[in-house]
């Protein structure tokens, strides 16, 4: 069976809805498969397998193609997945061909570097406005964009559409500024602060919390330490414990 094109209705291309609704664990993996899509393309391939592409996302095929399915893309028996209409489709689903407007809140390290990221253009993101409550940083210029007074979000917000906000101030005032996108109409939010918002039921938060992550990879540092230590005892490379000489 043939891909079809995202935009179909319901009762065409074999009833393939033209928004699917998806399982959140396949919306989850979906920039993943853009990734490695990206990547293919910029190689030259024109098209892939489902194993090809499951390798290069880190996930087993059977998976993948079932993610996929979702979208109406089954591929083409001996041929695989067209690339450049497989990434079509799938920033259709996430919304990035609509060049949505992103701005930031914070501006000391860590939304110096985020602000500097040249990655969010190239991936369907306009960061459209700095903002900080600090008035010393008003006015500096980040990555040709001058810092505004966070006094100004309601103004600068509809001016300029903002359909994201990125949180990266300290904990203390991630609620606060969380409130203020929330009345000037933002409704998805990226917190870095390591806090968790008290949001309406219509606003998506993600979290993004560093030490998080490195307390999970603690987790598997000191499983495979312990399973080592065990008599007899050794951990195979995907981290499962063999018995010696088995």
């Amino acid at each position: 069976m043939s891909q079809q094109r995202h935009g179909s209705t319901p009762g065409e291309a074999d009833g393939v809805p033209a928004f699917p609704d998806l399982p959140e664990a396949t919306i989850a993996r979906l920039p993943e498969y853009l990734r490695a899509l990206h990547h293919l393309a910029e190689a030259g391939a024109e098209t892939v397998s489902s194993e090809g592409l499951a390798a290069a996302a880190g996930v087993n095929s059977a998976k993948l193609r079932k993610d996929l399915s979702h979208l109406g893309s089954y591929g083409t028996r001996g041929v695989g997945y067209d690339v450049a209409l497989l990434v079509d489709q799938i920033e259709y689903i996430l919304g990035l061909d609509e060049n949505r407007a992103v701005c930031l809140v914070g501006v000391g390290n860590l939304g110096h570097a985020l602000a500097g990221y040249a990655g969010f253009a190239s991936r369907g993101f306009r960061v459209v406005a700095l903002f900080d409550a600090d008035r010393k940083k008003v006015g500096e210029v980040i990555n040709g964009l001058s810092v505004r007074h966070i006094d100004d979000l309601a103004q600068v917000a509809a001016e300029e559409s903002i359909a994201i906000g990125v949180i990266a101030t300290p904990p203390a005032s991630a609620q606060v500024v969380a409130d203020g996108l929330v009345a000037a109409g933002v409704t998805s939010i990226l917190n870095f602060a390591p806090c968790v918002l008290s949001v309406p039921p219509n606003v998506d938060v993600r979290k993004v919390d560093l030490a998080i992550e490195l307390q999970i990879l603690s987790f598997h540092e000191h499983r495979k330490a312990s399973l080592t230590a065990l008599p007899g005892g050794v951990v195979d490379g995907a981290g499962d414990q063999e018995a010696v000489g088995s």
